[in-house]
């Protein structure tokens, strides 16, 4: 298949582990020697699954398939928190966690976590405080203070419950993050709790189902060349 970049593509990348979405952005854009590209949707490095990338004319539709919900399978793990809500950093601050059954974790997302919901994102996170990345300031120290956002869980399952992890299921609104909710599910809990795992299955109705891997991403498109 030949690709017009200039005239727009969408590619659907499955992003690997350890890769942000700025490094999917900077290889593709190599390989299409194009400079207009650009993805609709940040995932963070220690998460993989689907990015959307447009290239060209395409580059209008960013805002629309950022605007669409999001699906994401993540795993959950009780009994500690750490700084960037997930496991870029080590556990801390220890609590007792074998006590919870699946039903309280069920009754909590049930109560705090569905519908329209009020999230205060990670502090380490690439939102903008005073011209720069709230996590660049973390990063030296500072205090960060994120101002709470409005978000909407169109659905927040348990998928398996085995102590201290949880598999879930979770659609949800643009801006959503799932860190936050591991957080602050744990707060609820009494328990601490971080993100260990994360997966972007869906956006809208397009699944990662449909897209390739950066390897096979770069294999196709150096054949191109």
């Amino acid at each position: 298949m030949n690709y017009d970049f200039i005239n727009g593509e969408v590619l659907l990348v499955d992003k690997p582990l350890h890769w942000t979405s700025f490094d999917v952005v900077a290889k593709l854009r190599n390989l299409c020697k194009t400079k207009k590209i650009g993805h609709a949707g940040t995932l963070d490095p220690l998460a993989t699954g689907l990015l959307i990338v447009c290239t060209g004319k395409k580059t209008k539709s960013i805002n629309e398939y950022q605007n669409l919900n999001k699906t994401y399978q993540a795993t959950i793990c009780l009994g500690a928190t750490t700084p960037t809500y997930d496991a870029e950093f080590a556990p801390e601050n220890p609590k007792p966690y074998e006590h919870i059954t699946e039903q309280e974790v069920k009754n909590a997302i049930k109560k705090h976590f569905l519908g329209e919901i009020s999230q205060i994102p990670p502090a380490y996170s690439a939102i903008k405080v005073q011209g720069k990345s709230a996590y660049q300031l973390a990063r030296k120290g500072k205090e960060v203070k994120l101002e709470p956002r409005r978000v909407h869980i169109y659905r927040f399952e348990v998928v398996h419950f085995s102590l201290s992890y949880l598999d879930v299921e979770i659609e949800c609104s643009k801006g959503t993050y799932i860190r936050s909710l591991a957080h602050d599910l744990g707060q609820i809990l009494g328990t601490g709790a971080y993100l260990t795992q994360l997966r972007r299955t869906k956006i809208g109705e397009i699944s990662v189902e449909q897209a390739k891997t950066m390897t096979e991403w770069i294999e196709i498109l150096s054949i191109q060349r």
